[in-house]
């Protein structure tokens, strides 16, 4: 398979999915995905895709909750 954006070549790996908006982030460690190895771009499956939503709609509990320092950039 090739890469949507760029049509590199795409390889299977676990990654980190990252989320932000407003004041809400999101971190979901071990996301299965096929990732760019031109451009990084990370692909996610339909099913992997909805989870990855009920995660966020917070249907599931979080296995933990990290406090995280936050700087602006002058």
């Amino acid at each position: 398979m090739k890469c949507v954006f760029c049509g590199g070549k795409l390889e299977k790996k676990i990654v980190t999915f990252s989320y932000g908006e407003e004041n809400k982030y999101l971190l979901i460690k071990d996301v299965p995905a096929e990732v760019c190895k031109s451009c990084g771009e990370k692909i996610y499956t339909p099913e992997v895709s909805e989870k990855l939503l009920e995660l966020a709609k917070e249907k599931i509990k979080p296995s933990k909750t990290v406090e995280v320092p936050v700087y602006e950039f002058v």
